[in-house]
Order: structure tokens, then sequence, then C-alpha cells
């Protein structure tokens, strides 16, 4: 977990509530195992809402020129996020594609960006229009295409109690949009050996 998290997150303030909720169920707060929990919660949101605290601009340090036109695309990018209506995880995959017109990013900085967003209080839909919108704003492509898929603990453990099933969620934009053949293209290298 990075200092830089903690020090923006009011770790005393969410030690002091954990307590709270964990006397409300009416557990023993001095009792062994629960002692050292309130602490291990408080630094676990630090960690987990760490991109709050980040600036995904930070992961354009590495944009290249270079002229190349053909899809560019990251799969099966893993992520872990946090559902702001129950504040439960979400984990799943982004696949993230997109059409240089002239630079390329670094592709270590495409999965950064991914964590930057998904390490907040999110629900999917925005995760995934966020990643699109970033990427087409900064790195100026001819289009991007993202894809995630994700398992929400909200329905799987709690609630309808449906495990196994799968979200996924798009957002296409650019060519990937107006051009039907660029779309089809990009979803399908997105599904190869899926099948």
């Amino acid at each position: 977990m990075s200092e830089k998290s903690e020090e923006k997150v009011d770790l005393a303030r969410i030690e002091s509530a954990v307590r709270e909720i964990l006397l409300a169920v009416g557990e023993d707060v001095q009792r062994e195992g629960l002692r050292g929990t309130p602490g291990r919660v408080a630094a676990m949101y630090a960690e987990l809402l760490g991109g709050m605290q980040e600036e995904p601009k930070e992961h354009l340090t590495a944009i290249f020129r270079e002229n190349y036109d053909e899809i560019v695309l990251l799969r099966d990018v893993p992520f872990y996020s946090i559902c702001e209506h129950h504040i439960m995880p979400f984990i799943g995959k982004v696949h993230v594609a997109y059409l240089p017109d002239g630079q390329v990013l670094g592709v270590s900085k495409l999965a950064r960006v991914v964590d930057c967003f998904a390490r907040r209080l999110q629900v999917q839909e925005r995760l995934t229009v966020q990643i699109a919108d970033f990427l087409m704003d900064n790195l100026r492509p001819k289009g991007v295409a993202v894809v995630v898929e994700a398992s929400h603990s909200c329905m799987t453990i709690r609630g309808i109690k449906k495990p196994g099933s799968v979200m996924v969620t798009s957002a296409l934009r650019g060519i990937f949009i107006r051009d039907p053949r660029s779309r089809n293209e990009v979803l399908r290298l997105m599904n190869v050996d899926r099948e």
C-alpha cells in the first residue's frame, strides 16, 4: 500500500467506524481475533481505494511517436474494484484496444490506467466509460474499445446469490463506432480463443 494513499485517508476514522459495526452486530471488539481488525480494515480501504488519490495522467509518461496504424490490444487485464452500492468487491478483467494515430502508449501504462480507475468506489458501467474516454481524450487515437467482464460479490454471495454470473460492459469510441468492419475486427480480437 502506498504511503500517499494512507496520507489522504482518515485511518483513525475508519477504525472507529469498523469498531462500531462490530459492536452493532454483537461482537466483542476486545476478543483476540478482532483486536487488530479495525486497523487492518482501515489499511485495506486505503489500499483498495488508492485510485481516488491518483491522477491517471501520471501514467502518460510513456507515449511514443510511432507510425503504426493497426489495432493495439491488451487483453485480460485483471482488476478489482469496490462497488459503491454495497461497498463490496467486483473482480474481473478488462480488454483495452485502440487504433493509434501517430503515437502509442507503453503497454504497462494501459494496465496502470485500468488500475487507477478501478481502485475507486465504482460501478462497472462508469469504470468502462472512464477508461475509454480517458484514452480517447489523452492519447488521441483514431478509436478506442474497452470491454469489462466482472463478477460482483454483491450478487454472488448476497441478495440473489448467483455465483458464476459475469457482467459484461463495453465502450466504443471513434472509428470503432463509425466503421462496422473495424468494430467487428476489434471485438473478434478480444474474443480470440474464447468461443
